[in-house]
C-alpha cells in the first residue's frame, strides 16, 4: 500500500550494456519523414552507444512512425525553448504555449489529449506526477537539445503509462570523440537575453559533456489590456531559467560502458492573472540524475541496466491587491501563498535486453520499477508515494524470415501498489512493395495511471479517489508512403489514425456522499479519428521544404462536439534555403491552427483560426564557418491569437468574465555563436 516515506538520492550503483547505435537523421534543417529502412539508409548517422538509445529507431523499422528534429533545425529556427521548437517543427503535434517561452501549454498529438503524451529526457519520464494535464516543458531550453525523437501511436510496451498517443524524447548533448564546443549569446525585442555554452571531449576511455544556459526576459503583456482589472497589477510575464548539465561515460571495453547524467535547473517563472494579482510566480528547482551500464554478451545479446532520480520542487507565491467595498485599490496587499511547496520525487530502475538469433526471430525483454511521491500544499494533496512494476517483451521477425516485411508483437503487464494493474499489447509491421513504396501499421492497447490529484486531492471541494483504475485505450495507426522522382526527390506519407479511450477519470458531482465531487472512472468514451499528410520536397540542391496537414475528430461518446483544446485542423509548412555560393541560410516556418474550443463557465467558445509565420536566417564567418550570426523574426505579421481562454472575476461587481491568453506577438531575436 501507499506510504509517506520520501525517496532519497543515494540508491546504489546501477548496471547496464553497450552496442553501437544508429540514429536516423534528416538533411540539415528538415525534420525526418520516416519510411522503410531501405529509404532511410541514405541519411543514417552514427551518433552514440547503448541499447536503450536504439529503441525508437528499432520500433520505426517495425511499423511505428518516428520523426526526428535535429540540433541544426533548432539552431536555424532560433528557438528559445523546447515548446517553441515543437510548436513549429513537429508534424501532427499541436502546441500552444500559454504565455510564450518557458510556460505551461496546451498540446495534442494526433488529436489526443495533452495527458496522453509521454515526455522523456534521455529516456527518463519527466511527466508531472501530481498533475497529468501539466506538460513539463517550462524548464527545457533549446540549447541543451541534441535531437528530439517523436514516436506516434500507443507505445505502452516499452514506455508504460501515458504513452497513449505517443512519446516525445528529448536527447541532450551527445558525446564526441574529438574536443569540440560552442559559446553563444543573444537578445530579443522584449528585453530578453540568452547565454549558453557546451564542451565535449574524450580522453582515452573517458568521455565528458558539459553544458549550461541562462535565459531571462521581462516578457510581454500576455492578456489584452482591456481585460485586466485594476487589481491585476502584474501585467508582463517574465522568466529566469538557469540550466546546468554534465554527462560522463567510461568504456571499460568494447562490450561494456558506464554513463552518468546530471542536470539541474533553477527557475523563476511568472504566472500572470488579470485580476486580484500583484505577484504570482513559481520558483522551481529540478534535478535529474541517471546512471546506466550497457554491455554485450557475445554477438547475440545486448543489454542495459539503468537507474534514475528526478526531483521536482516548486515554491508558489500569490499576493493579491486589497480592495475596498467599492472595488477600488486600498494600496495594501494580502499574502495568500508565499514559498508554499508543491513537488514530487521519482525514482526508477529499468533493465532491458535484445536477443538476436539466426532462425528468423529476434526478442526484446525488460523490467521496470518506479517509485514516486509528492505533495501539494497549495491544492492540498497529501504526501503520498506509489510503486509500480512493469514486465514487457517483444518478438520481432528479421530480414532472414521475410525479405520485404518486418513484424513485431509485444505485451506488457503493469502492477502498482494500488488498484491500477493493467496488461497491454501491440502489433506492428511494415512492408516494402518496392524501393519507393511502403505501408505500415501499428495497433494495440495502452493505459494512463491516475495522477496524485485524482488519487489524493483533499481541497475545499472535490476529493481524490485512491481506488481509481487506469484509463485504457485501443489505437490504430495505418499509413502508406514512399518516394517520387520529382525535382531532387520527394518523400511522402498518408496516415490514418483512430483511438478509443475508456474508463475515463473525471469528477463525479452526483455522488451523495461527496456533494462537492469525487474523482471516478466513467463509462463515457473519447473517440479520436483523423487523417494526416506529410511531404518533404527537395526542390533543388539548395532549396527544400516540408508540409504537414492534419485533420482531427476528437469527441466524447454520443456527442458531436470537439473535445476542448484539440484543434480540428492544423497545417505546418517549413522552407529552407542554403545557397552553396554564399555563407548564409534562411528559413520560413508557417503554422495554421483551425477551430479550437474552450469551455469556460459552462460556455463553449472557439478561439482558433489563426496563422503565424516566422522568418529566420544565419550568416556564417570564418574559413570553417565557425562564427554564426543568426536572427529570427517571430510572428512576422504580429497575429494576435489566443492560446487558451479562462475565467476572471470583475473587481466591483464580482461577476465572472472570459479573458484571452495571448501567444507571442511579433518579436525580433538576434544571436551570435562560436564553434570551436
Amino acid at each position: 500500500m501507499f506510504t509517506s516515506s520520501k525517496l532519497r538520492l543515494y540508491r546504489g550503483v546501477f548496471l547496464g550494456c553497450i552496442i553501437s547505435v544508429t540514429v536516423i537523421y534528416s538533411p540539415v534543417g528538415q525534420p525526418q519523414t520516416g519510411g522503410p529502412a531501405e529509404d532511410q539508409a541514405e541519411v543514417i548517422l552514427i551518433t552514440g552507444k547503448g541499447l536503450e538509445e536504439t529503441i525508437p529507431g528499432e520500433l520505426s523499422r517495425y511499423g511505428n512512425r518516428l520523426e526526428i528534429v535535429n540540433a541544426e533545425t533548432i539552431e536555424l529556427g532560433g528557438y528559445i525553448d523546447l515548446s517553441q521548437t515543437l510548436q513549429m517543427q513537429v508534424p501532427g503535434l499541436y502546441i500552444a504555449p500559454k504565455h510564450g517561452p518557458f510556460d505551461y501549454m496546451n498540446c495534442s498529438l494526433q488529436g489526443a489529449r495533452c495527458e496522453d503524451t509521454l515526455w522523456l529526457i534521455d529516456g527518463v519520464r519527466i511527466n508531472n506526477r501530481l498533475y497529468n494535464t501539466t506538460a513539463p516543458l517550462d524548464t527545457i531550453p533549446a540549447n541543451m537539445i541534441e535531437r528530439i525523437e517523436v514516436l506516434y501511436g500507443g507505445q505502452g510496451i516499452f514506455y508504460g503509462t501515458q504513452s497513449i498517443a505517443g512519446v516525445v524524447n528529448v536527447v541532450t548533448r551527445s558525446f564526441s570523440e574529438e574536443p569540440t564546443g560552442s559559446i553563444e549569446g543573444g537578445f530579443d525585442s522584449h528585453a530578453g537575453y540568452h547565454v549558453a555554452g557546451d564542451y565535449r571531449t574524450s580522453i582515452g576511455n573517458h568521455q565528458l559533456v558539459v553544458y549550461a544556459s541562462q535565459d531571462e526576459s521581462d516578457g510581454y503583456r500576455p492578456i489584452p489590456l482591456q481585460q485586466f482589472q485594476p487589481s491585476g497589477t502584474d501585467r508582463e510575464r517574465g522568466y529566469e531559467v538557469l540550466t546546468l548539465g554534465a554527462k560522463y561515460a567510461y568504456n571499460f571495453s568494447d562490450a561494456t560502458r558506464l554513463s552518468i547524467l546530471y542536470q539541474h535547473t533553477d527557475n523563476q517563472l511568472d504566472n500572470v492573472l488579470p485580476y486580484q494579482a500583484a505577484v504570482r510566480n513559481n520558483a522551481r528547482l529540478e534535478d535529474l540524475v541517471t546512471t546506466k551500464l550497457d554491455f554485450r554478451f557475445g554477438d547475440n545479446i545486448d543489454a542495459y541496466l539503468k537507474g534514475y532520480y528526478h526531483d521536482w520542487n516548486t515554491e508558489w507565491d500569490h499576493i493579491t491587491n486589497d480592495l475596498d467595498a467599492t472595488g477600488n485599490l486600498t494600496g495594501t496587499r494580502t499574502v495568500l501563498y508565499q514559498d508554499t511547496f508543491w513537488g514530487f520525487e521519482d525514482f526508477g530502475v529499468t533493465a532491458g535486453a535484445k536477443i538476436t538469433t539466426n532462425h528468423g526471430l529476434d526478442y526484446a525483454v525488460g523490467y521496470e520499477y518506479q517509485e514516486f511521491s509528492g505533495r501539494d500544499d497549495v491544492w492540498l494533496i497529501a504526501d503520498k508515494s506509489e510503486q509500480a512494476h512493469g514486465i514487457f517483451g517483444q518478438v520481432r521477425t528479421s530480414e532472414s524470415l521475410f525479405d520485404d516485411t518486418l513484424i513485431a508483437v509485444g505485451v506488457r503487464h503493469n502492477m502498482t501498489s494500488g488498484d491500477a494493474d493493467r496488461t497491454v499489447w501491440n502489433l506492428s509491421g511494415q512492408h516494402a512493395f518496392r524501393d519507393d513504396l511502403y505501408a505500415r501499421v501499428s495497433l494495440g492497447t495502452a493505459f494512463r495511471l491516475p495522477d496524485a490529484e485524482e488519487l489524493y486531492l483533499r481541497d475545499c471541494c472535490e476529493v481524490g479517489n485512491p481506488n481509481l483504475e487506469p484509463e485504457q485505450s485501443r489505437n490504430l495507426n495505418l499509413s502508406i508512403g514512399g518516394t517520387l522522382d520529382l525535382a531532387e526527390g520527394l518523400q511522402w506519407e498518408l496516415i490514418g489514425f483512430a483511438r478509443e479511450i475508456d474508463n475515463l477519470i473525471d469528477i463525479d458531482f452526483d455522488n451523495p456522499a461527496y456533494p462537492d465531487g469525487i474523482f471516478e472512472n466513467f463509462d463515457t468514451q473519447v473517440e479520436i479519428t483523423g487523417f494526416e499528410a506529410q511531404a518533404t520536397l527537395n526542390m533543388t540542391s539548395e532549396l527544400a521544404g516540408n508540409l504537414n496537414f492534419i485533420l482531427n475528430s476528437a469527441e466524447f461518446e454520443d456527442s458531436n462536439e470537439q473535445v476542448q483544446d484539440i484543434p480540428e485542423t492544423q497545417v505546418k509548412v517549413n522552407l529552407h534555403y542554403a545557397p552553396m555560393a554564399w555563407p548564409v541560410e534562411v528559413g520560413i516556418s508557417t503554422l495554421y491552427v483551425g477551430d479550437v474550443y474552450d469551455v469556460v463557465s459552462g460556455n463553449r467558445i472557439e478561439h482558433g483560426g489563426y496563422v503565424t509565420l516566422d522568418l529566420n536566417g544565419a550568416w556564417y564567418l570564418g574559413a570553417n564557418r565557425q562564427h554564426r550570426i543568426g536572427f529570427r523574426l517571430e510572428n512576422l505579421f504580429d497575429e494576435s491569437y489566443a492560446t487558451s481562454l479562462a475565467r476572471g472575476t470583475r473587481d466591483i461587481s464580482g461577476n465572472s468574465y472570459v479573458y484571452r491568453n495571448l501567444g507571442m506577438p511579433r518579436t525580433f531575436h538576434a544571436n551570435y555563436s562560436y564553434q570551436f
